[in-house]
This record gives structure tokens, C-alpha cells and sequence, in this order.
């Protein structure tokens, strides 16, 4: 059934880099033609960015109600306005701390969202790079080291991901939103890890109350889900999103975790259909077409 898998995606002229799918935490399907190679993944790198929050906050050290301002350095702060200072976390986690630019830009990326003027009032979800990246910057200060070296201890040694490629600002912190590359093994691990609550061959790396706040469904996309902490959630599944085709599905009911890299530019989101109905297939959820 899995060889089906790659079958149907090869007929229908998707441009499939590598995919994984596990059940019940075994390999079904490795598919590499290029062998273990590592691919951009884009803003599926913001779900790292998420788990590195959470391992900070089983640290102690931040928690989603924390203004997220406390943890910018100090010299920002005669830049930040005083709705600003009080935005918590879990608002830039959920895309919910106002309509910000796609992505930041100039020689100090932080100084210049602050002097964006952004309405923070706007309780809406906008989806935004800039969310993430401060998110990635204040966790990096809150651990009061390299943010990338904190998540080789935490989260890729224990889950035998050797560090990734990534990409750092101006200023020097960990982007948080995108720049990162991985394979869809590796994917498909952090995939497993959420969907086993967090522990991972026996140990437990993220706590399983961070877990479940990470995968609450907080606000509505308007793209028929939900946006947790920069996870996406549906009805009967989560995902790991990145654009043009990243992405890993996890399937909780059915133990059930698909990753693919690919390049969709036009075609992601028919991709996305083809592999959950090919998941509703394998588990037995319908028949066959």
C-alpha cells in the first residue's frame, strides 16, 4: 500500500523530493531517489521554533502568559510601544498580535518591526514570518544562549537529528520562521514526537501539557483550520506546514504520521488532499476510489 503511495503522486506529476509515513511508530515507507538528502522546509521551521518555547517553558524559564517584550534586550526597549510591552507570548504564537509585513527586513530586523506601528489590538489571525522570528529571538534570550545549540541538547540529539542547516538576522539570533533543512525522515520524527505527546523512545523530551497547548486549536485561519502555536490544526489531524509542498501530517486517532518534501508551487494544496484521502485509504476510513 505504501509503494502506492509514490505510485499515485509520480501519476498525478507531483514533484516529490522525499516522503516518510509511519504507523504506530513504524516505518511503512522511506522514500529518498536522492538518498538522505536535506531540503529547504521553509515555515515548517516555525514548528521547531515552537517546540524550542516549549522546552523553555518545561525549563521554567517562559510560559505563553509572559509578555514576550520581557525577553527583547534591553536597548529595544525605548522602541516599544506600551501595548507592545504587553503582548504575551501566546499571542505572536498564534499569529494573533496584529497584521504584521510577511517577512522582516533591514540591517535590525528587531528595531524595525518596532517602528512598524503595528495595531496590536487586532486580535485576528495574520499570518506573518515576523511573529516567529521574535519568538525564536526572545526564547534564544530567555536560555541566555545560542538557540540552535539549546535545541541540539534538548531536541535533535535525543531525536538523532544531526544540527540542520538554518539561517540566523542581521542582528545575529536564530530566524525562527524559515531557513532551516531537513529530510522527511527527520520531518517525520518531530512529527512522531508530537504525536506521542512528547516523549520519544522512552524519554520524555517536551512535556506533555506543552505539547497539548502547543496542538490547542486557538484561532480560526480562515483556511478551514486552526492555528495553534505554529502548528496547523484540523479536525482529525495536525500539521507541520511549509510553503510550495512541506509538510508533515499527524493522524493521532490513527497513530498515523506522513511527511513529504516536494515543490508545489501551484499545487500544494491538491497535494495536501491527495495525501489525506490516501491516509483515509490506508487506515481503512473509505473505500478505495
Amino acid at each position: 500500500m505504501s509503494d502506492a503511495f509514490i505510485s499515485r503522486l509520480d501519476a498525478a506529476g507531483y514533484d516529490i523530493f522525499e516522503a516518510e509515513i509511519l504507523q504506530d511508530s513504524e516505518t511503512l515507507l522511506h522514500y529518498a531517489p536522492k538518498g538522505n538528502v536535506r531540503y529547504p522546509i521553509y515555515s515548517a521551521a516555525k514548528s521547531v521554533t515552537s517546540a524550542a518555547f516549549s522546552l523553555a517553558c518545561d525549563d521554567g524559564l517562559l510560559s505563553p502568559d509572559m509578555p514576550l517584550a520581557e525577553f527583547i534586550e534591553t536597548k529595544y526597549a525605548p522602541l516599544m510601544s506600551g501595548e507592545f510591552r504587553r503582548l504575551p507570548f501566546q499571542r505572536f504564537l498564534t499569529m494573533t498580535a496584529g497584521s504584521f509585513p510577511f517577512r522582516p527586513s533591514g540591517e535590525d530586523w528587531i528595531a524595525g518591526i518596532l517602528a512598524l506601528g503595528t495595531d496590536h489590538s487586532d486580535t485576528a489571525f495574520h499570518y506573518s514570518n515576523i511573529p516567529a522570528y521574535l519568538v525564536g529571538a526572545a526564547v534564544e534570550n530567555s536560555v541566555g544562549g545560542d538557540l540552535m545549540k539549546y535545541l541540539g541538547r534538548r531536541l535533535f540529539g535525543p531525536l538523532g537529528i544531526p544540527e540542520p542547516a538554518y539561517s540566523r538576522s542581521p542582528e545575529g539570533h536564530f530566524y525562527g520562521a524559515t531557513g532551516m533543512e531537513l529530510s522527511a525522515a527527520e520531518l517525520a520524527r518531530i512529527g512522531q514526537l508530537y504525536l506521542n505527546s512528547g516523549c520519544y523512545e522512552g524519554t520524555q523530551l517536551i512535556s506533555k501539557a506543552s505539547v497539548k497547548a502547543a496542538l490547542t486549536p486557538y484561532t480560526d485561519t480562515g483556511s478551514g483550520d486552526s492555528y495553534g502555536f505554529f502548528f496547523r490544526i484540523a479536525e482529525d489531524h495536525f500539521s507541520i506546514v511549509g510553503k510550495w509542498g512541506q509538510r508533515c501530517i499527524v493522524w493521532p486517532e490513527r497513530q498515523l504520521v506522513i511527511a513529504y518534501l516536494s515543490h508545489q508551487p501551484e499545487r500544494s494544496e491538491e497535494l495536501y488532499r491527495t495525501v489525506r484521502n490516501f491516509a483515509d485509504e490506508l487506515t481503512g476510513q473509505r473505500n478505495p476510489e
